[in-house]
């Protein structure tokens, strides 16, 4: 029987794709919460380096594509979170254009985001987010209000570092204060001393 190991970038920091889709918002109409609020959680939240590439755009699905496919392939970003356009309007197509780009769809990242916002809102099951991988990038569709972004990171990101290592993302840790990332024991690199 043979043991597999994963092979894991040492001391690169996670670089992080962030992504905020709204007509207004992209237009000057009025100020993008989405983005400064994601900058925020992941400020709180990771122990380990971090930097990240930000894009606004309008909802307009050929341009999510290429956006999400830039910023996996082109620019190499290994976890790529976009807030807004997941609902049931007619502008709200950030799900079908993250499922376009697609190599994997992983359901249990969408399945989760909703059991976790229907906490608060029984409007969460209004919500159509998913969660992808397209080649070395994880992909997760968020809401696009700033409390919301918050519970649903808090309710999520314990399963995020484990599904990087196993895509062969860098290996990440967080501040248990905020979350605390799961692991198998096999798969935890012993602490630096």
């Amino acid at each position: 029987m043979t043991q597999m190991t994963l092979a894991l970038p040492a001391n690169d920091p996670l670089l992080i794709g962030l992504v905020s889709i709204s007509d207004r918002a992209s237009s000057g109409a009025y100020e993008d919460k989405g983005i400064p609020a994601l900058q925020e959680w992941f400020g709180a939240a990771l122990a380990s380096p971090w930097r990240m590439e930000t894009r606004l755009i309008p909802d307009e699905q050929p341009l999510i594509e290429q956006t999400l496919i830039d910023l996996c392939d082109s620019i190499g970003c290994h976890l790529v979170l976009t807030t807004g356009g997941t609902g049931p309007a007619p502008r709200d197509v950030t799900p079908e254009a993250t499922l376009a780009v697609a190599h994997k769809v992983m359901p249990g990242f969408g399945e989760q985001m909703r059991a976790v916002s229907l906490k608060y809102v029984p409007t969460a099951i209004l919500s159509r987010q998913v969660g992808v991988i397209r080649g070395k990038a994880l992909i997760l569709n968020l809401p696009g209000q700033p409390k919301a972004i918050k519970e649903t990171l808090d309710g999520i990101f314990a399963a995020v570092p484990y599904c990087l290592d196993l895509i062969g993302g860098v290996y990440i840790e967080t501040r248990e204060e905020v979350v605390k990332a799961f692991r198998p024991k096999s798969a935890i690199k012993p602490a630096k001393g």
